[in-house]
């Protein structure tokens, strides 16, 4: 059996070691005053002027979660200020609760995912043209707007924005003019982006969602090789992308009647049909030529034929 003393370190040997501290301590300083990705700040409680969201906190009953300029979480029970989240140098527009999750619309183009419980931040997505959208810059009567009149377009255009869908598990979709994108909200993966046809514009304002999908109608001014000016539509989105392309006027709006139907008012000329995004396909109303063929028919059921 060998014995061999221990090495007595050498200043010459010993270097290699202290360099290694000092890149140690140095990467240690760097990571801790490294700036916050994202600018978030989070702290409990704390001051965010914010205003309350009223029916859209539902989806967390312990808590009363408000928004402006970041987002505070109250008891809903005690008044008492649990955590408040912001990001420095934006802006917080909008808040849906998504299951466990709260969904905020920021004026800088972010969206991000927080959990409630510990308001840990699950993801942060940049939707491009979103904040181009929100503030409407360069728009028809834009520079004639009052501050309070710019601030409630940027609202209404984030709410409008937002979809927030729980089946087949939760997931989010934002929508501007020119883009749609969807995102897995347990991961913030990016499931699917969509642009409309060229000469055509998504329209936020009359989407609509259902438990598991976004219908979101389409307006276009461009025109096809024959010169005809392109048809509206409106395009269905659901978690796996796969949706549907449904004729429609410029005009049409959409009505969310549950968690699967939809009603699509087409005008005096086209009528009012009945989609359900389950089936994905419209129901046969009972006096329609078509009923004895239906694919499905409503779901009170078709009065029985008289002999």
């Amino acid at each position: 059996m060998s014995w061999k003393p221990l090495r007595t370190l050498t200043p010459r040997s010993a270097l290699p070691a202290m360099a290694v501290l000092l890149v140690l301590g140095a990467g240690a300083a760097a990571h801790a005053n490294r700036p916050v990705p994202f600018g978030d700040q989070v702290s409990a409680p704390g001051q965010a002027q914010a205003s309350p969201v009223g029916a859209q906190s539902d989806g967390a009953p312990a808590l009363d979660l408000r928004v402006g300029p970041g987002l505070e979480a109250y008891d809903r029970t005690t008044g008492a200020l649990l955590w408040t989240y912001q990001r420095d140098g934006a802006t917080a527009l909008h808040l849906s609760v998504l299951g466990g999750s709260a969904i905020v619309v920021w004026d800088d183009g972010m969206v991000t995912s927080i959990e409630t419980s510990d308001h840990e931040v699950r993801w942060h997505r940049a939707v491009p043209g979103l904040a181009e959208w929100l503030r409407a810059d360069g728009e028809p009567g834009a520079d004639q707007r009052t501050d309070a009149q710019r601030k409630q377009v940027q609202l209404e255009r984030a709410a409008a924005a937002l979809q927030t869908v729980s089946a087949p598990e939760a997931w989010v979709q934002v929508t501007t003019p020119g883009l749609t994108m969807g995102f897995r909200d347990r991961d913030g993966d990016l499931r699917f982006n969509s642009r409309p046809l060229f000469g055509c514009l998504f329209d936020p304002l009359r989407a609509v969602q259902t438990d598991s999908a976004v219908l979101v109608p389409r307006t276009c001014t461009g025109t096809n090789g024959a010169g005809h000016v392109l048809p509206g539509g409106i395009t269905g989105f659901k978690l796996d992308g796969h949706g549907w392309q449904l004729n429609a006027g410029p005009k049409v709006q959409l009505t969310a009647l549950n968690g699967h139907l939809v009603k699509i008012d087409d005008g005096p000329l086209a009528g009012t049909r009945i989609f359900d995004t389950d089936q994905g396909v419209a129901q046969t109303p009972c006096d329609s030529p078509a009923e004895p063929f239906a694919a499905l028919k409503p779901d009170t059921g078709c009065p029985a034929t008289a002999a």
